[in-house]
């Protein structure tokens, strides 16, 4: 079993904090679960943004701790090689609602590199 805290292991016997990772196509969820998984952390990638079930994050993760990834539709379509509209990426933004209002952390990533992302959230991790 892996373990964290902010020395990156918890006491014995408390089990691992799950972090789960909500945010429209494109905003690095999958590549910051890796680097979190990479440091430690049990991290799962949601694809909430596909599902028209509100709190399916919850239902398919229990997370412990949220954190939303935003990237505005050009930067996703951009990272993702994505032909999509605003309107697909507006839709995307309706089904998150819920998971924006419940996350611990909300990050826009448009201005950041995979590095910054990554180590804001270990930062906030770190000092929770």
């Amino acid at each position: 079993m892996i373990t964290i805290s902010s020395t990156g292991k918890e006491p014995p016997g408390k089990p691992a904090l799950l972090v789960g990772i909500v945010g429209p196509c494109g905003a690095g969820k999958s590549t910051l679960a890796l680097g979190l998984q990479r440091n430690g952390y049990r991290a799962r990638a949601i694809v909430q943004e596909h599902s028209y079930v509100k709190d399916m994050w919850q239902r398919l993760t229990r997370p412990d701790v949220l954190i939303f990834l935003q990237a505005s539709c050009s930067m996703g379509a951009q990272r993702r090689t994505l032909n999509w509209t605003e309107s697909e990426w507006e839709q995307q933004q309706g089904r998150l609602a819920h998971a924006r209002l419940h996350a611990d952390l909300y990050l826009d990533t448009d201005p950041l590199d995979i590095d910054q992302v990554l180590n804001c959230v270990l930062e906030f991790l770190q000092n929770r």
